[in-house]
């Protein structure tokens, strides 16, 4: 049985972290004990984002954090997305965007499905068709930046789980 909360606000019951034998809490502020590879890794960010529209930013965002589990980098990423304009329902839909192909552009879809070969890797490379259709909908330098789009989100997750950020920590 879990332990559950619920806000004074009256939101929906949260686990809490006890309950659930997992303590979710900063182990370290790697930003401040390592100045130089965060202001190397913002400078990636801004780079990486380059010439690429900001609601697929986000979509690709969120789906490298979905599969990487960051729940900080999800609530980051979630929240920049409504501001940018999206849908709750397509934010929703994410997670099963493959079974939800009318709320996706081909651009989105090809770039979803990039994000997930890139972010998974399972078979220890990028399938040729999933990188072939990428290709085809986006120039050479827009699948450039896409590419490093992806990495940059795949290294702020893997920053993020392993020091456990916890969203909305500054």
């Amino acid at each position: 049985m879990t332990n559950r909360t619920t806000s004074s606000a009256g939101q929906e019951p949260q686990v809490s972290a006890v309950a659930t034998g997992h303590r979710h809490g900063p182990r370290m502020r790697w930003a401040e004990l390592a100045p130089e590879v965060y202001k190397a890794m913002i400078g990636l960010e801004v780079a990486a984002r380059k010439g690429l529209d900001p609601t697929l930013v986000e979509l690709v965002k969120i789906r490298a954090s979905q599969l990487n589990r960051c729940a900080f980098c999800l609530h980051m990423h979630t929240t920049d997305a409504r501001k940018a304009g999206e849908t709750e329902e397509r934010i929703a839909l994410l997670a099963a965007w493959e079974e939800a192909a009318g709320y996706y552009t081909d651009r989105e879809r090809a770039a979803l499905a990039l994000t997930e070969a890139i972010t998974v890797l399972t078979d220890g490379f990028v399938p040729d068709e999933v990188y072939d259709r990428a290709a085809a909908l986006f120039d050479e330098p827009e699948l450039a930046q896409l590419i490093a789009l992806i990495t940059t989100i795949n290294a702020w997750n893997r920053f993020g789980v392993t020091t456990r950020r916890a969203p909305g920590q500054e």
